[in-house]
């Protein structure tokens, strides 16, 4: 079984810095790609950015240059750290992984304020 567990999200004005974490339970985790994707209201759930077991990173155009993803799997964590943060930066953010089905986190909020 696995099990997700966003936090660090929060309230910043724009321009400002936030940093989240995901702690994944199971032995799995290292093996599995993990991603971080955000919904904002009315609007589709979106990827934001991936990192693969080897460290490979992939990340939507709009957040390029922003954020950047890592892992430390020893730890079994995830992390995205958002710099120079938009008002459409606004958003649930969920980490993800797929194996033999989608797990999910929670969720954790972030707005960005103008």
């Amino acid at each position: 079984q696995v099990q997700l567990v966003e936090s660090g999200g929060g309230l910043v004005q724009a321009g400002g810095s936030l940093g989240l974490s995901c702690a994944a339970s199971g032995s799995i985790f290292r093996f599995r790609t993990m991603d971080w994707y955000r919904q904002a209201p009315g609007k589709q759930r979106e990827l934001v950015a991936s990192i693969t077991s080897g460290g490979t990173t992939n990340y939507a155009g709009s957040v390029k240059g922003r954020f950047t993803i890592s892992r430390d799997n020893a730890k079994n964590m995830v992390y995205l750290q958002m710099n120079n943060l938009k008002p459409e930066d606004t958003a649930v953010y969920y980490c993800h992984t797929l194996f033999v089905r989608d797990y999910w986190g929670q969720g954790t909020q972030v707005t960005v304020s103008s």
